[in-house]
Formats: structure tokens, sequence, C-alpha cells
């Protein structure tokens, strides 16, 4: 079930995909509204704009990849159902799609998911079906559900409908702020970061995109220094959103047209997360906070420029926030 190689003669999406997939997504995903906050660009040393995917449909940007992926899809194979794994956003974002479209979806999801994603997905009207921790893990049990049921697989990140369903995030922030020099946005699997730079490079090929991730979770750091997939078996990160391996179509568009990847630390991620619950007053999960660690801890720092954020999602476990 896992890409290891690139399937014979793949070209990435094109920023007409991503165009052709804001045109699909008119009407069944939320134009998200864009934030800023004074005293964040004085702190920070820049002009500051987020982009609020927690305002999105289940609370995450994931809702883009899903629909895209699930509206693309033929009557035939569609009447199937759809599958895929996910340790929450993912999960949710489909059995949305699919009950939008009237049809089944099964979600793999392992057990050290946080409850509040768990329940996200059974609401949304999905099969839940629960897995050991760990990427084998989830391939397993995907690969027994498509094998049974002949849903449709809908992975993650590593699918080109994901990706150019997800561009349309930054298509909307660049629309909204025009004249950015930097667009940062979190990198777990990449199908997020991946559209990000489709669309990015494709309306300002001078436009900086820079990825950040955990350093409990680097993966993607370490694929993009070694030129070549790096995997981490058991990512340890508070970011629960961001424990996927890089994908193989992501890295190939990561290589191509991210200009950087960067780490945060645990400690900077839950400092960003309440910073921005406190100073812009909303919620937002771990992995969204990851791009502002970036910012505070220096891994990226603004100097002056005009910067997009995209906060992925605001689903966590109010009952277990991370600071007393």
């Amino acid at each position: 079930m896992s890409r290891q190689a690139l399937p014979e003669g793949w070209q990435p999406p094109t920023f007409g995909d991503v165009q052709a997939a804001a045109r699909m997504l008119s009407g069944r995903v939320h134009r998200t509204p864009v934030l800023t906050c004074a005293a964040l660009d004085e702190i920070l040393g820049g002009q500051i704009f987020f982009k609020c995917e927690n305002f999105q449909r289940i609370g995450a940007f994931k809702a883009r990849g899903a629909m895209n992926a699930v509206w693309s899809l033929g009557e035939e194979a569609a009447a199937r159902g759809v599958a895929t794994h996910s340790s929450g956003n993912h999960g949710a974002a489909l059995a949305l799609a699919a009950r939008s479209r009237g049809v089944p979806s099964w979600v793999v999801i392992p057990e050290d998911a946080p409850q509040v994603k768990k329940d996200s997905v059974a609401r949304e009207g999905a099969t839940v079906v629960s897995c050991r921790p760990g990427l084998a893990a989830r391939e397993e049990g995907l690969g027994r559900i498509v094998s049974e049921t002949g849903a449709t697989l809908v992975h993650p990140y590593d699918d080109d409908r994901i990706i150019a369903g997800q561009g349309t995030a930054a298509l909307e922030l660049m629309a909204d702020v025009p004249g950015l020099d930097l667009i940062l946005a979190p990198i777990g699997g990449g199908g997020l970061i991946s559209g990000t730079a489709i669309a990015a490079k494709g309306l300002d090929p001078a436009l900086q995109v820079v990825a950040c991730e955990p350093a409990g979770a680097d993966d993607s750091r370490r694929s993009f220094v070694a030129g070549r997939r790096v995997p981490i078996e058991s990512p340890q990160t508070i970011a629960d959103g961001l424990r996927a391996t890089i994908g193989v179509r992501n890295f190939a568009i990561v290589t191509e047209m991210v200009d950087d990847v960067v780490t945060v630390t645990e400690e900077g991620i839950v400092e960003a997360m309440r910073f921005v619950w406190e100073r812009l007053k909303i919620v937002i999960e771990p992995s969204s906070a990851v791009p502002v660690a970036a910012m505070l801890e220096g891994a990226c720092r603004p100097d002056g420029r005009s910067v997009g954020v995209i906060l992925t999602g605001g689903n966590l476990d109010l009952e277990a926030l991370p600071w007393g």
C-alpha cells in the first residue's frame, strides 16, 4: 500500500489543477477569513496574515482535498465508497465529503489518536476501524478494507486530487492579500505544503514557501537535506496531525518547489498555540501553531516581510490542553 516510487510518467498537479479544484469546491467548502493582529506584527517584525482554516468545515483545511477527491470520482467508483487512514482531520473530512455525495466511507484510525478526532470521524458517518499506532499498521488496515469493500483509496496526502484541493487555501489567501513575500504552512505528509507551493509559484514564482515541522517528527527536514525520503518510525510530538511520513508525490514537489523546511521545539509549539489563543482570540490545534512557533523561535523570521500563515485546524481535546 505504501508508495515507495513515483508512478511511471507521473507529473505533479499544476496551477491549473488547483484552479479547477477551486471551481469544484465552490459552495462545498467555506472561504475562510484572513485575520491580522497589530500586536503580533510588532512582536514578530512583519505583516502577518493568518488564513484561518480552523473555521473550515470539520474544523480543518482537510475538507478541501477530501471534497475535491470525492467529487472528482466517476459515478461507479463513488458508489463503492471511499476509504483512508487518518489521525483524525482527513478522516472526518473524507467522511463529510462522502456523506455530501451519499456514498459510504471507511476510516482506519490509530488507537492513540485524540478522542475528539475519532468522535468527529464517527459523527460524520464513517465506519471507524481502529489500528495500532504507526504507518505500517495504518496501511495494513486500509489495505484490508479496500480489498473487502472495493472502496476507492483516498490517501491523506499522497494523492494528486488531495494536493490540488489543499492548494485552494493558498489560492484564496493570495487573492485576499496580494503581494505576499512568504507563505508558511505546517508539513506532515505534505499534502498542504505541496498544494500551497503549486498555487504560490503558479501565481508568483518569486513568492517563497517554507514548510514548518516539529523537531520530534522531522522526517521532512531530514529528507529535504538528504535529497531522499528519510522516514521516522515513531515520531514524538504534541502536533498529532504532523506525525505522518512525507509522501512520495509530496516529497517530489517539496524538493522542486519549497524553499526551505524548518523545525521547532515542543515547547515552542505550546507557546505559539497559547500565543494565538490569547492574541487572536481563536482556537487552534498544536499542528496549526507550528508555523507561528517557527517565527517566534527564529527558525523563519519575517524580517519586515508580508507573511501568509495557514492555520490548519482547530480540533483538539479541550479536556487535555497542553498548559495548566
